[in-house]
């Protein structure tokens, strides 16, 4: 103790001495204990300037030694691996320029390691060190050991006896580790799942009747060598109950109750279930809300715990209306605000709609420019009766550069190069080229799509193409290319819509088809004159009526209904389109073609989604016969369990029996058992019909991030109404054939000049068969996989043909590897 003299301060660099001793509250004059020096250097510390502080007292003569905290030049990440510096810079609150303080870097510590533990790296830890540097700076190292992931052990229920643990560990996000589950990132530990494990695994008993149960304790406990976590959950299920009396009350006059209750899908005496009530809810407010009500609906509860029975009434109160005050896109860096505002069923200054926001959702993730799982917020506006909606969207790529090669067992090798913009410089616009080679076609296709030509929503796309086709008909298992078709064109097509869920689509066409013979196969100079011409013999009246130039200028339209949740990949609502092109806006060919497609997708719940598929078709020639290239065909893939074009018309024809002296067909005649030697040749039809059924089975995370998505079907379809071509009759003499030295093929043994030809070919006696034209059902059952393979998408299918007609050609197994499908 004593009285200050002075106070001098040494040490100070860019601190002045008077700055270090306002932080002290000595004073020359001022009495003094060694408390007060010991606060004074408590204060010293407290401003967190300086990385050492001393107080010398010579007889009240006080001396402030300090030592200046360095200034940071930088702050540099070491042995970060699974995150990138760009996540974990923001949660560091050290900057250069600024005074290195160890409780910030203590601090900075706990935020990277806590990054690191939203992560599921609870063993992850993070060393501070400093690297000094002249003028007393510092770099701010921070040595990271991202340790390995921590897992979950071990998932323990205690309590439940109407389910077993299995079933319910099926319900939560978090999965136990081990082999099965090698690929699944709900292995790892995630505090913030609990809390959504034990909501689902809430729903899942409320679903099934359990309306009392709760989750009386959640603990998770690191195990003795601090990797993984153990997860233990204690239970009460209570007992199951039934519906009691469901009914509804509505308070608003023009929404009758007898409406709402139709839409009821349970009745009093059924297991309760939560979600179904959820559901009805759902549907109530849809449903009103597209007759301009926002009501509130709410479902009150009278339990009576001793008949174990759930009474039910939809209350229905006219709720205040509230508009929408602004509406908020946020998250599109590449999109332009516009191409997602457009597709918002509500403008700013509507009243509030319910099922018009869900309407909205479901139109922007159709786009297929954002991630999945998108939500529109609605968050309080500036007044009671105003409210903000927020789009918070998340860009996902939106061009596709494809370049691959693959085999297929529909076009055996195959190498594709495409490039799609799907949201061509954030506008919406589609930009795409393709080119496809494989060994029974060829194309090149550029086009164009602007969906909101001017900012109208009318869509103005073109396509411009040169297609390449062998086709091909079947020798025993062989295949053979029996005609060559080029198609060479450009189609204009126009878009408009009439409702909010039906459109109109415009569309002009024009192409020119040269289909082509190979002379050298199914040719032949009959008269020995020189002049080869297509033989009926060889090729079948049917392809020698087929080839030519033909121009084709085709004018239809198509009426859209479509509601689907996402155009991509939907899981709830139905699409219907009916067609119809009408050739002979000038061209060479005529005809009228009539098409309807539909499509009704269900979520049946549990992750299953069910598709009803069903399509037809019928052409009419106006004053001509159809063409073979313009008929309809099927097979796979449109029809599985059959081949390429194995379904409908066809001419088949098979060798006969021979006498091996003579090579003249044998009597009584029969055919030949071998199938090696026959021919078939599929004609298409004239009319089609054709239907799927189809359930997608969901699987767990571990295969839904590989891709893999397994579905059971059945299909059913048949082409027919074809007129009788004619067939040859039946051959009982081998016929053969001589190549002239002209190199023509010719029926003459000797040319005009006496000279002998070369023999080229004998073929055997024949007869043809027209088989298929029936309107019969063909019907298929089977199982398929669609996998998002790292080389490319892959589909599967296994199926068997359960119904099938003369002639038509099965197939138990199908692929296709490296192409879209």
């Amino acid at each position: 103790s004593g009285t200050v003299r002075t106070i001098q301060v040494t040490g100070s660099q860019r601190l002045e001495p008077d700055t270090v001793r306002s932080y002290v509250k000595l004073r020359p004059g001022d009495a003094y204990t060694r408390e007060q020096l010991d606060q004074a250097l408590k204060d010293l510390y407290a401003t967190e300037l300086f990385a050492d502080v001393q107080i010398k007292d010579d007889a009240g003569a006080l001396t402030i030694q300090v030592r200046e905290n360095p200034v940071i030049n930088r702050i540099v990440l070491e042995g970060n691996k699974r995150l990138k510096s760009e996540k974990i810079n923001p949660e560091i609150r050290l900057q250069p320029r600024q005074i290195f303080t160890r409780s910030k870097a203590r601090a900075d510590v706990g935020r990277i390691i806590e990054l690191y533990r939203r992560q599921g790296r609870f063993a992850a830890t993070v060393e501070p060190k400093m690297v000094l540097l002249d003028q007393n700076r510092v770099d701010v190292v921070f040595e990271i050991n991202e340790g390995a992931k921590s897992k979950v052990r071990k998932i323990n229920i205690i309590g439940n006896e109407k389910f077993s643990d299995g079933e319910l560990r099926g319900e939560m996000a978090t999965k136990q580790s081990g082999l099965t589950k090698i690929f699944s990132s709900g292995t790892s530990y995630d505090p913030d799942r609990l809390a959504y494990d034990q909501q689902k695994m809430r729903q899942f008993y409320l679903t099934n009747g359990y309306a009392d149960f709760r989750v009386v304790s959640a603990v998770a406990e690191l195990t003795p060598d601090k990797r993984d976590f153990i997860i233990t959950y204690v239970v009460e299920e209570g007992d199951r109950y039934k519906f009691g009396d469901i009914d509804v009350d509505s308070e608003i006059r023009d929404i009758k109750p007898e409406t709402l209750k139709a839409l009821i899908p349970v009745k009093t005496g059924d297991w309760y279930n939560a979600k179904v009530i959820e559901d009805t809810v759902d549907t109530m407010t849809e449903t009103t809300g597209l007759f301009g009500f926002t009501p509130d609906i709410r479902p009150d509860f009278v339990r009576d715990k001793e008949k174990l029975t759930m009474s039910v009434t939809f209350k229905v109160n006219d709720a205040p209306r509230v508009y929408v005050e602004n509406i908020a896109i946020n998250g599109n860096t590449h999109t332009k605000d516009k191409v997602i505002r457009r597709e918002m069923r509500l403008a700013e200054g509507d009243a509030f709609n319910s099922f018009r926001v869900k309407r909205s959702r479901d139109r922007i993730q159709s786009l297929g420019y954002f991630q999945d799982k998108l939500e529109i917020e609605q968050k309080p506006g500036s007044a009671p009766d105003r409210v903000v909606l927020e789009a918070n969207v998340e860009e996902k790529s939106t061009g596709e550069l494809q370049v691959s090669a693959g085999f297929s067992s529909l076009e055996k090798f195959i190498v594709n190069l495409s490039i799609t913009e799907r949201n061509f410089m954030g506008k919406g616009q589609e930009v795409r080229a393709s080119v496809d080679y494989s060994t029974y076609s060829k194309s090149v296709n550029l086009g164009f799509t602007e969906p909101y030509l001017f900012d109208k929503n009318i869509a103005l796309g073109g396509d411009v193409f040169r297609r390449d086709y062998n086709s091909f008909n079947f020798v025993g298992n062989d295949r053979r290319t029996n005609y060559k078709q080029t198609t060479t064109g450009f189609q204009v097509r126009l878009g408009v819509p009439l409702t909010e869920y039906t459109s109109l689509a415009l569309r002009y066409g024009l192409s020119l088809d040269d289909v082509t013979l190979d002379k050298g196969s199914f040719y032949t100079d009959t008269n020995g004159d020189g002049t080869i011409e297509c033989d009926p013999l060889l090729a079948g009246r049917y392809l020698c009526d087929a080839i030519g130039n033909r121009t084709t200028s085709s004018v239809g339209y198509s009426l859209v209904f479509d509601n689907l949740n996402n155009r991509i990949r939907p899981s709830r609502g139905q699409r219907a389109v009916f067609s119809q092109d009408f050739a002979g806006l000038g061209g060479s060919v005529r005809y009228i073609r009539t098409r309807f497609e539909g499509d009704k997708y269900f979520n049946v719940g549990s992750g299953f989604i069910f598709n009803t598929h069903l399509e037809g078709g019928y052409i009419k020639g106006l004053g001509q016969d159809i063409r073979l290239t313009d008929r309809f065909f099927l097979g796979e893939p449109q029809i599985r369990g059959f081949g390429i074009r194995g379904v409908g018309p066809r001419i088949t024809r098979r060798q006969f029996v021979t006498d091996p002296t003579t090579g003249v067909a044998s009597l009584p005649l029969t055919f030949a058992a071998d199938q090696n030697s026959s021919t078939d040749d599929a004609l298409g039809g004239n009319a089609y019909y054709l239907g799927h059924l189809e359930l997608e089975i969901p699987l767990g995370s571990g295969a839904k991030e590989l891709g893999l998505r397994p579905s059971i079907f059945a299909d059913a379809g048949a082409v027919f109404s074809l007129r009788n071509p004619g067939t040859l009759p039946p051959q009982t003499n081998p016929i053969t054939l001589y190549r002239d030295s002209a190199g023509n093929i010719t029926r003459l043994a000797t040319a005009a000049d006496g000279t002998a030809n070369t023999l080229q070919q004998t073929i055997g006696p024949f007869a043809e068969q027209y088989q298929g034209n029936s309107a019969s059902p063909r019907v298929s059952v089977g199982i398929g996989v669609n996998w998002n393979s790292p080389f490319g998408p892959f589909r599967i299918n296994v199926a068997k043909a359960l119904l099938k007609e003369p002639g038509d050609n099965t197939k138990l197994f199908s692929f296709n590897v490296g192409t879209q499908f």
